[in-house]
């Protein structure tokens, strides 16, 4: 089944503009509510249609996967706070969206401030036990690495950390434990590209230094590691004293480098960025095997998405007869769903209802609130300004007739602005705004200056309404703006 199949069988249809919940003033109960273990896992790069749960079609297998969006809901109109990376993670861990602030200066330093509260933090607050895993992208304030890398994980909320400071495409490529470097970057790696893919496919990795102890085709599999460690380790203490457990495993997959390993090459349909994804799905499997035998399955709430969108252009999809998008347009970066959209999977046995989908939009803003709802604390007033709980959807009690959000916006990588509202999306400019060819086209005087389009009839995006409906294009245009200029949503709610 293709996307547009997809949404046609839940019936999603233009939504009566209905206001949400204020998502930062919802009502707790007095009783504090039983508290979940809390797992998130982020794959990197992964498209809307890679997992088999999500695209019929697909030529990858991904029967880990598969078996969460059977075990959970399945959300179908999920978005990462922006395209890329750093954008994504920084709307994850914040609840605001990263238009607002300078994502881009993660690496020079933190792009989370201070005095930001983030998901980890709040959890601390709730009496959580947090440890990280994985790709952090963020930003810290390196002074030689020798010496503690203030601003990272452990500086967030966390209260441990093993990871990368950024992509396994990105030098230099070196560990980090809690703040220092295990080993500086102290060798030296050439520049790798493949042939028959473009220059930022395949096993693409930049020049530059590397750490003595770490090979880029073991990072993701020594990630899975780590954070069995971690369920290992929390598991054998005495349960009276044990806190709950929130974990964020972040892997740098399928992101490039694209390094399967000798079990997984050549086994997809989707070449050797269908066979790492394979792979990925494995570590998956590997960390919801190890609840299991933790005896942790039942009382975790196990979150699992991608930060973005594929890098996967037309020419791949009519070689490999593959679509990541799954039926969307445009890839990573871009302001076309298959930019942002992602796959959302979230398993919580007891509370959400097994093998379910959810039409709901919702964006990585929104965990911020909704795990302060579940957790039962009220966000403080500056926290998570552009975040809504999607807590009710979960537990199938938010009415039919209300939405979580009444609008959504994002910024593409090249700098278009995106709005949501409803069934319709306006784009402030022509082109994908990111990686897809045309990326930006100059209007033509008389004739469309940006994109209109209806995602309940036409969610490929391929009909541009602009001209037919300049009312529509105006009301977006001033919601746009309105939030452009706000802090947040609620102070223009």
């Amino acid at each position: 089944m293709n996307l547009a199949q997809a949404i046609s069988a839940m019936g999603l249809i233009a939504l009566p503009h209905i206001h949400a919940a204020d998502p930062v003033n919802v009502a707790f109960s007095e009783e504090i509510p039983s508290r979940p273990n809390i797992v998130l896992i982020l794959a990197d790069d992964m498209g809307y249609g890679d997992p088999h749960c999500y695209n019929a079609d697909s030529k990858i297998a991904t029967p880990n996967i598969d078996a969460l969006a059977a075990a959970g809901m399945s959300f179908t109109d999920a978005h990462a706070a922006g395209p890329l990376c750093h954008l994504s993670r920084y709307g994850l861990m914040t609840g605001r969206y990263p238009f607002r602030a300078q994502p881009g200066k993660w690496a020079n330093q933190p792009t989370i401030a201070d005095d930001q509260v983030t998901v980890p933090q709040l959890l601390q607050t709730a009496g959580y036990q947090t440890a990280m895993v994985g790709k952090w992208h963020l930003g810290f304030h390196e002074n030689g690495y020798d010496k503690p890398l203030v601003g990272g994980p452990i500086h967030r909320g966390f209260d441990s950390y093993f990871g990368i400071r950024a992509s396994t495409d990105i030098p230099p490529y070196f560990y980090i434990r809690g703040d220092m470097a295990v080993s500086p970057p102290s060798n030296h790696i050439a520049a790798n590209n493949s042939d028959g893919w473009s220059k930022i496919q395949g096993a693409f990795w930049r020049e530059g230094g590397i750490a003595p102890d770490l090979e880029l085709k073991d990072v993701l599999p020594r990630f899975t590691e780590e954070a069995i460690t971690v369920i290992q380790d929390y598991a054998e203490r005495p349960k009276a004293s044990r806190k709950p457990l929130m974990m964020y495993l972040a892997y740098p997959a399928p992101h490039t480098p694209w390094l399967p390993s000798a079990e997984f090459s050549g086994k997809s349909g989707a070449g050797m960025y269908g066979d790492f994804v394979m792979m990925v799905d494995h570590q998956v499997g590997q960390i919801t095997r190890e609840l299991d035998a933790a005896g942790m399955a039942d009382d975790t709430l196990l979150v699992f998405s991608s930060d973005n969108g594929p890098t996967w252009y037309d020419v791949d999809r009519e070689e490999f007869g593959h679509d990541c998008a799954g039926g969307l347009r445009g890839m990573k970066s871009d302001a076309w769903e298959g930019g942002h959209r992602v796959p959302f999977i979230v398993r919580w046995p007891e509370v959400v209802e097994r093998g379910c989908q959810s039409a709901t939009t919702i964006n990585f803003v929104d965990v911020l609130a909704t795990v302060a709802e579940i957790v039962g604390l009220p966000l403080p007033e500056h926290a998570g300004p552009d975040s809504f709980s999607f807590h009710k959807v979960l537990t199938g009690s938010l009415p039919p007739e209300q939405t979580v959000r009444d609008d959504l916006i994002i910024q593409s990588g090249g700098g278009f602005m995106t709005i949501r509202v409803e069934e319709w999306k306006l784009i402030d400019g022509l082109g994908s705004g990111g990686f897809s060819e045309p990326r930006k086209v100059k209007p033509i005087p008389g004739e469309a200056s940006g994109q209109l389009y209806n995602l309940a009839s036409d969610p490929a995006e391929s009909n541009n309404v602009f001209l037919k409906f300049p009312d529509i294009v105006e009301r977006l245009k001033k919601r746009m703006q309105q939030l452009k200029q706000a802090e947040g949503h609620r102070f223009v709610r």
